[in-house]
């Protein structure tokens, strides 16, 4: 019925053209306290990222079948039940979503920060979904780059992404 929708009509389910995306709002700089802060809204999807930076010996080490490594970004991706309006325990263990929507906006980030050389911080950004309702992993990647820019980093360009879906007719 949706695909109908969609291929027929050019519209999707919730009425909205194919070219037109929920209302965005942004705010910078929403927590004083930290070294920089966004709320990114896209519709009733919301993430608030917070970036702290600390001394390069504050590195994350990983250890692997290769050996040993660091790393000086870390990106942490938080969508408690709540954020979907579900009720019920809360839970402080990141599942495979967490981990994987955390990866995708580090891997992102990691292509327009500045190097080490020339930024000595460890960097660590934590986005807190606060409700969904779709593409709150691209919502995330919007914060972060907000937060990092409200934080002084030096970043080579703002970061922006939103998640289109894919609906063919074959």
């Amino acid at each position: 019925i949706m695909r109908n929708y969609v291929l027929k009509e050019n519209k999707r389910t919730s009425g909205r053209a194919l070219d037109e995306i929920r209302e965005l709002e942004i705010e910078v700089g929403v927590l004083p306290r930290v070294h920089g802060s966004a709320l990114f809204r896209r519709g009733n999807t919301q993430s608030l990222t917070v970036a702290t930076l600390g001394s390069t010996r504050l590195v994350q080490t990983l250890e692997s079948f290769e050996g040993e490594a660091t790393k000086h970004f870390m990106h942490h991706y938080n969508a408690p039940s709540y954020s979907l309006g579900e009720a019920g325990r809360f839970s402080y263990y990141p599942g495979r979503r967490e981990i994987g929507h955390g990866n995708i906006t580090e891997n992102a980030m990691k292509k327009i920060l500045p190097p080490l050389d020339t930024f000595p911080y460890t960097t660590r950004v934590v986005s807190e979904i606060l409700s969904q309702q779709g593409s709150s992993s691209m919502a995330a990647a919007c914060a972060t780059s907000l937060s990092l820019m409200a934080a002084g980093v030096p970043i080579k360009t703002a970061v922006g992404g939103i998640s289109v879906g894919l609906v063919t007719d074959d």
